[in-house]
């Protein structure tokens, strides 16, 4: 599944993460709304969540189209975070998996 406002979606820039079996469209939700508050001065930026299951596990790209040149920092903040520990739990308790 894929959460973008604009289509097609395009990745300039992404970064790629793991999760637990839960929803993936209030996952993607979460995330996207997390990503743009994260990006929302970077100029043309619009975010992007795509979802893939696969062995039980959900493979998240997050990131988006940006309409100025991608720099390798905007790739770490993206890694960051996805990899945002208190940003995870809520993300997976909101898709279901906080039991």
């Amino acid at each position: 599944m894929t959460l973008a406002r604009h289509l097609p979606a395009r990745f300039d820039v992404a970064a790629f993460a793991q999760f637990p079996m839960v929803s993936k469209t209030r996952l993607a939700h979460q995330i996207r709304q997390d990503l743009w508050r994260c990006l929302q001065t970077v100029r043309g930026f619009s975010p992007v969540v795509q979802i893939e299951q696969a062995d039980g596990i959900l493979n998240v790209t997050a990131g988006g189209r940006a309409i100025q040149p991608v720099s390798r920092a905007l790739e770490e903040q993206i890694e960051a975070l996805l990899n945002d520990s208190s940003k995870r739990r809520r993300w997976i308790a909101c898709a279901g998996g906080g039991h």
